[in-house]
C-alpha cells in the first residue's frame, strides 16, 4: 500500500473515532441534544440533569471504551508477534485467569469466610483482579528467566490458566447464589461500572503500558523471524521479552480488572490492522491496531447504548464477540488458502 493511502486510512480511522465518541455521548436511554452535550463538556449553560448524564455517566464510558480498545489491541499485537501465533491474544499468558482468580476470591471465597472483614475485602474487586493479574505476570517473568524457549512459555501459560480456571470452578461450585451471580456478571464485562474516580488510576497505567508498547516496536520487528534471528541482530531477547510481558500486563491486566474480561478485541484488531494497512512493520501496525481497537470498542459501546433504549442491557462481551469472531474466521480461512 502506498504511503498516501495509509495516511488517508489513518485519517478515516481518526474521524471515525471522533464520530463514534460523539455518537456515544448522544445515545442512551435519555435523549440529550448535541448543543447540551457540548455545553456540558465545555461548562456552558445546560440543565443539571444533562450535565450529570454527560460528564458523570457517558463521558467516562466513552473514555474507558477508547482506552480499553487501544490497550487490548496493542497487547494482542505484542503477544501474536512474540509467540509467532496468529491466534494468540492478550490473555495468552494467563492474565485473564489471574484476574478471574482475584475476583473469585473476592466475590466467592470471602462470603464463605464469614463476611467481608478480612484484609482482602479492603482491596475491592478491582484491586483483587489487578493483584491476580500481576501475580501471574511475576510467575511468567520468573519462568521466562529460566526457560529460553518461547513455545514452552506459551504452553506453561496455557496450563497455568487451566489450573487457575479449575480453582475458580471449585469456588463457583461452593459459592452462594448471590456471590455466584456477582462473579458471572463480572465475567460478562462492563464499561459503565468505571467511574470518573477510577479513570484517574486507569488512564495513567494504560498510558504507561502504551508507551512501553511503542518502545518495543523495533524489538517486535526483529522478533518477526524468531528469537534466534533477533539474537543475531544484537537484540537482548530476555530484556525485550520482559518489557513486552510488563506492557501486556499493564494494558490487558488493568482493563480486565476494571472492565472484566473483554474478548476478541485484542485477538481480532491486530489482524484487521494487517489486512487494511497491508504491512508487517510494527511502526505502522502498533498505532493502527490501537486505532482499530478504539474504534471497535466505541462501536460496540454505541451498539449496547442503542439496544438499551429498548430496555435491554447487553454485556459488552457479547457484542465484542459478535464483532470479533467473523474477523478471526476470515483470518483462519485466508491462512488456510495461502498454505
Amino acid at each position: 500500500m502506498k504511503s498516501y493511502a495509509r495516511y488517508l486510512l489513518f485519517a478515516v480511522l481518526g474521524i471515525s473515532l471522533v464520530a463514534l465518541a460523539v455518537g456515544d455521548l448522544l445515545t442512551g436511554t435519555t435523549n440529550v441534544p448535541l448543543a447540551d452535550v457540548w455545553a456540558a463538556l465545555t461548562g456552558g449553560t445546560t440543565t443539571e440533569e444533562y450535565r450529570v448524564i454527560v460528564n458523570e455517566l457517558r463521558l467516562p464510558k466513552v473514555l474507558v471504551a477508547a482506552f480499553a480498545g487501544m490497550a487490548l489491541a496493542a497487547s494482542g499485537l505484542q503477544m501474536q508477534t512474540l509467540f509467532r501465533n496468529p491466534l494468540a491474544g492478550p490473555y495468552v499468558l494467563g492474565i485473564n485467569s489471574g484476574a478471574s482468580l482475584g475476583v473469585a476470591l473476592f466475590t466467592l471465597a470471602l462470603p464463605m469466610m464469614g463476611g467481608m472483614s478480612s484484609w482482602l475485602a479492603r482491596l475491592g474487586l478491582t484491586g483483587m483482579a489487578w493483584i491476580g493479574s500481576a501475580a501471574i505476570l511475576v510467575l511468567v517473568m520468573f519462568l521466562s528467566r529460566k526457560i529460553k524457549n518461547i513455545s514452552v512459555i506459551l504452553i506453561l501459560g496455557m496450563m497455568l490458566g487451566s489450573a487457575i480456571s479449575a480453582v475458580v470452578g471449585i469456588l463457583q461450585y461452593m459459592g452462594t447464589e448471590e456471590s455466584l451471580k456477582a462473579f458471572v456478571v463480572w465475567t460478562m464485562g462492563s464499561l459503565s461500572t468505571v467511574t470518573a474516580e477510577d479513570l484517574r488510576l486507569l488512564i495513567p497505567v494504560v498510558v504507561v503500558g502504551q508507551v512501553l508498547a511503542i518502545a518495543v516496536v523495533k524489538p517486535l520487528n526483529m522478533l518477526l523471524l524468531g528469537e534466534s534471528y533477533a539474537r543475531t541482530m544484537g537484540l537482548r531477547v530476555g530484556v525485550a521479552r520482559t518489557a513486552i510481558f510488563l506492557s501486556t500486563t499493564l494494558l490487558a491486566g488493568t482493563i480486565t480488572a476494571f472492565c472484566g474480561p473483554v474478548g476478541f478485541i485484542g485477538l481480532a484488531m491486530p489482524h484487521l490492522a494487517r489486512m487494511t494497512f497491508r504491512t508487517a512493520d510494527h511502526r505502522l501496525l502498533m498505532p493502527a491496531s490501537m486505532l482499530w481497537g478504539a474504534v471497535a470498542m466505541l462501536l460496540c459501546c454505541l451498539a449496547t447504548d442503542i439496544v438499551a433504549r429498548g430496555g435491554v442491557m447487553l454485556p459488552i462481551n457479547t457484542v465484542t464477540s459478535l464483532l470479533g469472531i467473523p474477523i478471526i474466521i476470515i483470518v483462519v480461512i485466508r491462512n488456510r488458502n495461502r498454505r
